[in-house]
């Protein structure tokens, strides 16, 4: 039997849901969910799989809802989907076996960033002294003085490398379980919808969160997550462009483009993680899933050590500090390249897969 095929207990909380949604029709104009949930009768495990990646917990319709508890229905769209979406993260994850991960998320991540922090640190004190890791190095080449060029680029490499195979082997089954066809011009308006997260906007005036209000700080956030993160991407890849195709070596200087890319992007994601954090802790309790929390959390918190790491890197590379920082921003980065493709940030892709399938059903 498709793993979208299984019934399980959230599938099936979803299903009710969604059926008496289908009967009322209320919050029909408050994000694409409810107009894909009326094209449909029935509601098959690829069809709620669809709809809960569709949804992006803008919460406006369990606000909204007269059947929320503590009505005895109990509806509760944003937490009935969160728990479905998880499962589908796990039901396509790759290898197969890896999908069980996403049941203690938050405990996986927590392990893998120790795991890597350790293994960096332990490492960069056995290859090298203790006087060279608290010396002051500058000029080209000064990181490799520290940490060798070929364990840095190799190991980083292979685990971002699988990182990809994984996404994309996840994402592909995903598409392939959801049955969606889609043309370009659909493709473009998903891309368009998801780079400009337009369903976080709600019905136009934002998420009712953290509370009952509407705001679009949680859209603002998230941008500067996303945003931050491809900027410090793109620092990476000029570097390498630098460092292989023009023979420059690092570390740059502070108005070169990689730093000026990096940095940027360093304060976005910095800013994006911790106000997401601080949203979480304010958010009503009511609509969220608890069973995800922990992975979400774990992941936010990941992320800000990266970009944090990152940043004091570069403002205190000239000092005897270098070398530890370098390892420590490195640990991190090698557990967020393993933790994503097990992690929430497999939600993007699987969203974006979503939107796309939403616009050639329109």
């Amino acid at each position: 039997m498709p793993a979208t095929e299984m019934t399980t207990e959230a599938m099936a909380d979803a299903r009710r849901n969604m059926e008496i949604c289908n009967g009322c029709r209320y919050c029909e104009g408050f994000c694409a969910v409810f107009p894909a949930m009326q094209r449909r009768r029935e509601f098959s495990g690829a069809d709620l799989d669809h709809l809960a990646n569709l949804c992006h917990g803008c919460q406006g319709c369990f606000h909204a809802c007269q059947y929320a508890p503590p009505h005895p229905w109990g509806i509760n769209v944003p937490q009935a989907f969160a728990v479905v979406r998880a499962e589908s993260y796990a039901a396509h994850a790759w290898p197969k076996p890896m999908g069980q991960v996403f049941a203690r998320n938050g405990t996986l991540v927590s392990l893998l960033t120790a795991i890597a922090v350790t293994l960096v640190l332990a490492l960069a004190g056995i290859l090298q002294s203790g006087d060279v890791m608290l010396a002051t190095h500058t000029g080209p080449g000064a990181f490799f003085a520290v940490i060798p060029y070929g364990v840095m680029v190799w190991t980083a490499s292979a685990a971002f490398l699988y990182a990809l195979l994984a996404l994309a082997m996840a994402t592909a089954s995903y598409w392939r379980a959801s049955g969606g066809k889609a043309r370009p011009i659909h493709i473009a308006r998903a891309i368009h919808d998801a780079m400009t997260l337009k369903n976080l906007g709600g019905g136009g005036d934002g998420c009712n969160y953290p509370g009952e209000g509407f705001s679009h700080v949680r859209r603002w956030l998230h941008h500067a997550m996303a945003y931050g993160f491809l900027l410090c991407f793109a620092a990476t890849s000029v570097a390498t462009i630098f460092h292989h195709g023009l023979g420059w070596i690092a570390p740059y200087s502070p108005i070169s483009l990689p730093v000026l890319l990096g940095t940027i992007g360093g304060i976005l994601m910095l800013i994006g993680t911790t106000g997401l954090l601080w949203l979480k802790v304010l958010a009503d309790p009511a609509p969220l899933a608890r069973a995800v929390l922990g992975g979400e959390y774990a992941m936010l918190i990941l992320l800000a050590s990266v970009a944090k790491t990152g940043l004091l890197l570069l403002l205190l590379r000239a000092t005897p500090l270098m070398g530890w920082l370098l390892a420590l921003h490195l640990g991190f980065v090698l557990a967020l390249f393993l933790a994503l493709p097990y992690s929430k940030f497999v939600h993007g892709l699987f969203r974006t897969a979503a939107l796309i399938r939403d616009h050639g059903e329109r």
